[in-house]
């Protein structure tokens, strides 16, 4: 049994977390560094954006986590250190920092940056802010929630959850925090999301577990269609609940995969619910298609399609947009076979059937689409390949926010 519980990263045994207004960011109100640190060194492990130009902290976490152990973390928002000649300069900075701090080895601290691209990082508000972030370290669910804004941009409210699972007969627990609202899209978007977990686990099954997982998840989450340059999830064990050693796939590894993805799930509808100018979260649902890819991609590529997300926002059910979006994708499928549905709490209204229109109350439809969170439900009738994706609604303040993000 897998239960939701508080606490986000600091849910787990032996992590404490920060985050303060260092000065990278000029408004004082916002918090713009972060700190996680568990009690013993951790096995770990990362996956990272696609986009061949990446921020300098990623090519300084893959280094620190090349033998799959980590300690601490450090997190900056405002600037994304990336695109800068110092870059890596700056990123083993923030870990030296920690370093002196804490006496955790250089090495065995991931830093993290998400902000403006090709502006310089400055240290000296790291360094100073440093005895502060330290002494301020705790394992609450408000000192999780520190580090949680501190990590946040254009974000307007915290993603953070945390579940408890059983392994062996030992109590272990899973937390998370995630940051992301724009330039998300699939292949890891910019999010930065980091996972902690007291469960025992071997760096390689770590790998294995994030890798899996990513693929159901992060990358199946979109608001705008750009690829970030700093997208980074890293998963950090220490192993203080005690269990026996997940080291290969079996039972205990099933039962992390699920509650690893019920965070991460949780995670990702936060995300795309938060996107930049958002007023609605939307989940594309594709079953009975040949087989998973295409479901895939069906799936993606409906959530990403700027004239589904705004029809969506204009509670217009437009289904020929679906349709479209389907079309061009590049999935295998047969389009006079598909059949697409729109559901939320307000009810289910079913639009198209077998490829063309069917009649049904526009009025009933607005009433369906005007609800926060909205579901496009399609049926291939193809197969059992089926794949879920989360995205919003496209509206005028994404341009509004994007057009002035720099000032």
């Amino acid at each position: 049994m897998i239960r939701i519980i508080e606490g986000g990263v600091c849910a787990a045994r032996g992590f404490k977390a920060n985050g303060i207004h260092c000065g990278i960011r000029r408004n004082k109100e916002k918090k713009d560094l972060a700190l996680v640190v568990s009690d013993v060194r951790c096995t770990g492990g990362g996956v990272y954006t696609q986009n061949k130009v990446q921020g300098a902290p990623i090519l300084v976490d893959r280094l620190n986590l090349a033998d799959g152990h980590a300690q601490a973390l450090i997190i900056n928002s405002g600037i994304a250190n990336t695109c800068n000649a110092d870059g890596v300069e700056k990123a083993v900075g923030m870990t030296k920092l920690v370093e002196k701090a804490l006496g955790i080895p250089a090495s065995d601290v991931l830093p993290s940056s998400t902000g403006v691209i090709g502006q310089p990082l400055p240290l000296g508000p790291i360094e100073d802010g440093m005895e502060a972030l330290v002494s301020g370290l705790g394992s609450d669910p408000e000192h999780a929630l520190a580090a949680e804004l501190a990590i946040m941009t254009t974000d307007t409210r915290p993603k953070m959850c945390a579940a408890e699972f059983t392994l062996g007969g030992k109590t272990c627990r899973i937390g998370g925090m995630a940051k992301g609202s724009g330039m998300i899209h699939p292949d890891m978007a910019t999010m930065l999301v980091f996972l902690t977990t007291d469960a025992t686990i071997s760096p390689e099954m770590i790998r294995k577990a994030l890798s899996a997982d990513v693929k159901n998840t992060f990358n199946m989450t979109s608001v705008d269609g750009d690829t970030s340059t700093n997208d980074t999830c890293i998963l950090l064990a220490n192993g203080l609940a005690g269990n026996e050693a997940i080291t290969e796939e079996g039972a205990d590894f099933e039962v992390f995969m699920k509650a690893l993805n019920t965070v991460t799930v949780a995670l990702c509808r936060m995300i795309a619910g938060d996107g930049e100018g958002a007023t609605k979260l939307l989940e594309c649902t594709v079953t009975g298609a040949k087989d998973e890819a295409a479901a895939k991609t069906a799936a993606k590529s409906v959530i990403c399609s700027s004239l589904v997300k705004a029809a969506m926002f204009g509670a217009d059910a437009n289904w020929g947009r679906v349709l479209c979006a389907i079309g061009y994708s590049g999935a295998d499928v047969d389009v006079d076979a598909l059949d697409v549905s729109f559901v939320s709490e307000a009810g289910r209204i079913e639009v198209c059937r077998m490829g063309a229109g069917i009649p049904f109350s526009e009025e009933t439809a607005k009433k369906i689409l005007l609800e926060p969170e909205i579901t496009i439900e399609v049926t291939l009738h193809e197969g059992d390949g089926r794949a879920v994706a989360w995205g919003c609604d496209l509206t005028y303040d994404y341009v509004r926010i994007n057009g002035d993000y720099r000032t």
